[in-house]
């Protein structure tokens, strides 16, 4: 566009009638760029086609349409925003309310949460129940994002570490491959008080990994604690080819209760830069900014700047820092327990692989030139845009800290696996029918099943009935399967409803029908089945549950 600038200054110097450009607007304006161009095609007219000026006007056009055609035809960037959580919640109850700790007032809403506790009260007779039925802290964040359209697509707890992934609705069948292990690092790395839990998954065919530990407590304890993150790093490993291990991903979040201390100041200073808000000249002295100086594994994780008071320790139920006193085998002591941010949050975005050029070509196999050439292809950014701590909560010697993100990525596929779609009225007195369409070849099995959903469903598990989709077909087409649904499987209340395809393989859902309406049932209504009465019959399900 400069070369046109340029150009058209020649040309208004050639005509003896050139007209005045307004000086005073910016180049970048649009107005400004319309108004030049204008100029320039009345200048145009006025120039010979066997002038040098007039080839010259020539190649400057092409390239400036050069110039615009590529920019037209680059791929789509998407957006999205990511609300992360890590807390320590001491083995307490939820709180009542948890708007704040997830923004629910914000005007932007996140694409995706992601929630890490550490400490949820593991008694034997409380874990038992938590196996059986969600634990009071999943449920209150089901509970609460549901209604939002949320769904949780993944959890896993181990002990009393506890991870969850929500997503919104209309992500989820981009959301694929989901898994989730865990690494103990308590005891000898028998006992599950202390290591990591972590999620896998593709989004829109970007491999993140989400790792939330708990590690070893006390100031003395800042090697181990690096040696237990290294540890769990090793072990950790997924069954994908794509990224086998955390290290593989393209990107890492890594939080928790890290337990990371602040050495050498004394207790007073410490508080006196908490009270001034001078947190900066407490951070060379912080135990993980202090390890990343000389630990390779730590220098390849980010974090953003450490603009919040101190995390840990609380007295509860206020904002006083640890004022008890603690009792000794020779009585009191009067010591207490020096602040520290202990809580943090950290990413890592996977190094880009070297070219074939600058390692060699006998050094680079095939998988590193397909990763170079995806990365490029399908470039990912990461951006901070918050991250602080919470002080509204005080049901635990910890605050929650929050850190807000937003991811710039190139799509790598946009189509859903699966289109499906229920056929004619839905009832629970006639025998109903699903469609479904395979939009792109994926790996199938027997144990496909498509699930009825009501409207604001909580989980991938909160499903009112499913079928198998292989043992329920009754017609197939390469276009169109169809697949049959039993009325006695249908809830006799109906409601606002989805159908959703789970696959197996890919251990997620890869289709999402429309919304419907499942009517109420007719025969019902005239038998006197009034709604405290067929309450019990809102999830029938068949005997045979599809996650066992």
């Amino acid at each position: 566009m400069d070369e046109i600038s340029q150009l058209l200054s020649t040309v208004e110097r050639v005509r003896s009638d050139s007209v005045s450009s307004d000086a005073t607007q910016s180049t970048g304006s649009k107005l400004v760029l319309h108004h030049r161009v204008n100029q320039l095609i009345t200048c145009i007219d006025d120039l010979d086609p066997n002038d040098e000026l007039h080839e010259k006007v020539v190649k400057t056009l092409d390239n400036a349409f050069l110039v615009c055609g590529k920019r037209s035809n680059e791929p789509k960037k998407d957006s999205f925003r990511l609300h992360m959580v890590t807390w320590n919640v001491a083995t307490a109850d939820p709180p009542d309310d948890v708007t704040s700790l997830l923004h629910l007032n914000s005007q932007k809403s996140p694409d995706l949460y992601v929630i890490g506790l550490q400490e949820v009260y593991s008694g034997p007779l409380r874990f038992v129940s938590d196996i059986v039925f969600d634990d009071p802290w999943s449920h209150l964040f089901m509970s609460t994002l549901a209604p939002r359209k949320y769904v949780k697509m993944s959890s896993i707890r181990m002990q009393g570490l506890l991870l969850l992934f929500f997503s919104k609705l209309e992500h989820v069948p981009f959301i694929r491959d989901i898994q989730a292990t865990y690494t103990r690092t308590g005891i000898f790395g028998y006992w599950g008080n202390k290591g990591g839990v972590s999620i896998h998954l593709s989004f829109y065919g970007h491999m993140l990994c989400f790792l939330n530990c708990h590690l070893t407590a006390h100031m003395k304890y800042a090697t181990e604690r690096v040696d237990e993150f290294e540890y769990i790093m090793d072990t950790q490993t997924f069954e994908c080819e794509k990224a086998p291990r955390i290290a593989d991903h393209r990107l890492v979040f890594w939080f928790g209760d890290l337990n990371f201390r602040i050495q050498d100041h004394g207790m007073h200073f410490v508080r006196t830069c908490i009270n001034n808000q001078t947190y900066n000249l407490l951070w060379s002295k912080d135990q993980l900014i202090m390890m990343k100086k000389k630990e390779q594994i730590l220098q390849e994780f980010e974090e953003g700047p450490l603009d919040f008071q101190p995390t840990y320790k609380f007295d509860l139920n206020s904002d006083t820092y640890d004022s008890r006193l603690y009792r000794t085998w020779f009585g009191f002591n009067g010591k207490k327990r020096k602040p520290a941010w202990t809580d943090r949050i950290l990413w890592r975005l996977r190094p880009k692989s070297s070219t074939p050029d600058e390692q060699g070509e006998d050094t680079v196999d095939a998988k590193q030139v397909k990763q170079l050439e995806e990365d490029e292809k399908y470039p990912l950014k990461i951006r901070q845009d918050s991250y602080t701590s919470n002080m509204e909560y005080g049901i635990s010697d910890h605050k929650p800290v929050i850190g807000t993100f937003t991811l710039e990525l190139r799509k790598i596929f946009e189509i859903p696996l699966v289109r499906l779609q229920a056929e004619g009225d839905w009832s629970a007195d006639i025998d109903a029918m699903v469609h479904y369409t395979p939009l792109q070849p994926f790996p199938s099995s027997t144990w496909d099943w498509i699930g009825l959903y009501k409207v604001g469903f909580t989980s991938m598990t909160d499903y009112l009935t499913y079928t198998w989709v292989k043992d329920d077909e009754v017609a197939f087409s390469e276009e169109v399967i169809q697949v049959y649904v039993s009325k006695e499987e249908i809830p006799v209340r109906g409601g606002d409803c989805v159908l959703c395809y789970y696959s197996s393989v890919l251990r997620c859902i890869v289709g999402i029908s429309e919304p419907f309406k499942v009517h109420e049932s007719k025969v019902a209504i005239e038998e006197g089945l009034v709604p405290e009465r067929i309450n019990g019959l809102d999830k029938t399900v068949a005997s045979e549950d599809p996650w066992n």
